[in-house]
């Protein structure tokens, strides 16, 4: 029987399948309805474990729900990752995920994870993989967004394929504002530990990385990857 992995971030829900370490299709799912989008999957298949990793409210009625799907459900809290993974007890679920599939992926190399959601966040490892801290800012879209709503003049646009260094107008301006402002950031803390290897997750990775020159990983599934991770290592 497969795993079920769950990541329920901000904006949206991903899932997927897992047989061990390997993936399969990943689903992709935007509204409240959360519960039944999930019971839908295990209506098809039913999963061996679920591991649930939310940073939003889930009931106690919907865990029991998911409980009568398979045989174990796993949710991430700060207990269990801090005890069985070292990872601190302030990380959201899914950056300690990101953390504990890095340490499998890079074993024995120091990385630096830049995750590109509704928020950016930036986590350090040691070549032990040790958690170093991190930083979190607004992400990409959020930062278009927030110009929109704070500002009375200003349009609500999202990034382009294109970007000026410098604007002409006021839509190029705000285009190079965001998207060159997040890209000195990266180079910023990819210069704070040029030894480290960089690790880019999230919706956003691939259009980030496309906008540099230097060799980068691009793990797109990181968070379910540490998912699929933590439902082989459970007892």
């Amino acid at each position: 029987m497969a795993n079920l992995l769950i990541d329920i971030g901000n904006t949206a829900l991903k899932a997927s399948w897992a047989d061990g370490m390997t993936l399969g299709k990943t689903f992709r799912y935007q509204g409240e309805r959360m519960l039944d989008f999930i019971l839908s999957l295990t209506a098809k298949e039913k999963p061996e474990k679920i591991v649930l990793s939310s940073v939003r409210y889930f009931s106690v009625q919907n865990m029991e729900r998911l409980r009568k799907e398979c045989d174990k459900v796993i949710v991430l809290d700060s207990g269990m990752l801090e005890e069985k993974y070292a990872v601190p007890s302030y990380l959201t679920p899914d950056r300690a995920a990101s953390v504990i599939a890095c340490r499998y992926l890079f074993r024995d190399r120091s990385c630096t994870i830049f995750d590109f959601g509704t928020t950016f966040t930036i986590d350090f490892l040691d070549k032990e993989g040790n958690f170093e801290g991190g930083c979190i800012s607004p992400g990409c879209h959020t930062r278009f967004r927030s110009l929109y709503r704070y500002s009375k003049s200003l349009p609500l646009l999202d990034a382009p394929e294109y970007v000026p260094e410098a604007g002409t107008d006021i839509a190029s301006s705000i285009n190079s504002g965001v998207i060159s402002g997040m890209m000195f950031e990266i180079d910023g803390y990819v210069a704070r530990k040029p030894e480290n290897i960089c690790v880019f997750t999230g919706g956003d990775a691939i259009y980030f990385a496309k906008r540099r020159k230097n060799s980068i990983f691009v793990v797109c599934n990181l968070v379910l990857m540490g998912l699929a991770l933590i439902a082989l290592q459970y007892d």
